[in-house]
């Protein structure tokens, strides 16, 4: 949002053939934050998470296509966009691994979770 790469992200997904099924803006509460990422929220570093993360509002989509977590994953680039890629959505846009540019799901099973998280289900629209 910051660096202004909002339609740059969401044509990359449309470009790999994604289609997309929810697509929202909202401002992630501390307490979200908390749920989402309680697997690092005991760890030093959380704080700047959550700081970075609540900063501004986020821009959440819901992704539809086979193999959809995998080739997501692929497209984004590794989670420290220093190490990612030219042409991943990471290494041409992220800058740091703190101030990520995109989070993805890292399994089915996360996915179902995080989109019952972060969407109601008459939010998303099978096309």
């Amino acid at each position: 949002m910051a660096q202004r790469h909002v339609g740059n992200v969401l044509n990359r997904f449309e470009a790999a053939g994604f289609t997309i099924v929810g697509c929202k803006m909202a401002r992630l509460t501390p307490a979200l934050l908390r749920e989402h990422y309680a697997h690092v929220a005991s760890k030093p570093f959380y704080p700047e998470i959550e700081e970075f993360m609540s900063s501004r509002p986020v821009i959440m989509m819901a992704l539809e296509g086979e193999n959809i977590v995998q080739k997501v994953r692929d497209l984004l680039g590794p989670t420290d966009s220093r190490k990612a890629a030219k042409g991943t959505i990471r290494g041409d846009f992220g800058t740091e691994m703190m101030k990520n540019v995109v989070h993805a799901s890292d399994s089915d099973e996360n996915a179902k979770i995080e989109l019952a998280r972060f969407f109601k289900p008459d939010e998303l629209f099978k096309i």
